[in-house]
């Protein structure tokens, strides 16, 4: 219901000041997820304003409630983007995607952004760069950076490709060790994302 009703709803009423950028399921990693991005314009007071409306909105309300018996747990974070990283707009499919996450040890994020400022550039040859993001609220020193390939193959042939390029060893060097954790998902989009 929600996907197919409820979501492109919100998405396309004027009177929400946020915009969908992407709406997946997983394919590989931990199963049964699904991931949403939300672009929220006006910073904090779209977000409360969204917010608001959407308590008030008998039919979001409803799902909220047929959601919750089906959910195990549910987790949200509020992003920003890193301003060296592209904008992330529609794109037409098909594709797959890749949301790789880190954990960063605590005051590294300044030096993660100065290395992933240079080393993005290794990153743009098949337009896989969507998006990066740094989080601000939820879990702390969280990264997310957003890749799209038309497949695992070409995924794989590009990562490799990176290994080709003078300075992209450095890049890894460098950031690795202000990681504490990462993960990687493969993700599938849902019809109504802007993402395919």
């Amino acid at each position: 219901l929600f996907r197919s009703q409820v979501l492109p709803k919100i998405h396309e009423e004027k009177h929400y000041p946020c915009t969908l950028v992407g709406t997946w399921n997983t394919w590989y990693g931990e199963q049964d997820q699904a991931v949403h991005i939300w672009r929220y314009e006006g910073g904090y007071p779209a977000l409360t304003e969204v917010m608001s409306k959407l308590r008030k909105n008998k039919e979001f309300t409803e799902f909220r409630k047929e959601r919750g018996n089906m959910l195990l747990s549910r987790k949200n974070q509020l992003l920003l983007e890193f301003s060296f990283w592209n904008e992330p707009t529609p794109r037409e499919g098909p594709n797959i995607y890749e949301l790789r996450s880190y954990q960063l040890r605590p005051g590294t994020m300044i030096e993660w952004g100065n290395y992933w400022a240079r080393a993005i550039g290794y990153r743009q040859d098949n337009n896989e760069a969507v998006a990066g993001f740094f989080s601000q609220i939820g879990q702390l020193y969280m990264v997310h950076h957003l890749w799209a390939y038309t497949d695992l193959q070409s995924r794989d042939d590009t990562r490799n490709a990176a290994w080709q390029k003078d300075g992209w060893d450095e890049c890894v060097y460098y950031t690795v060790p202000l990681i504490q954790e990462m993960e990687s998902r493969i993700m599938i989009p849902l019809t109504i994302s802007p993402l395919q």
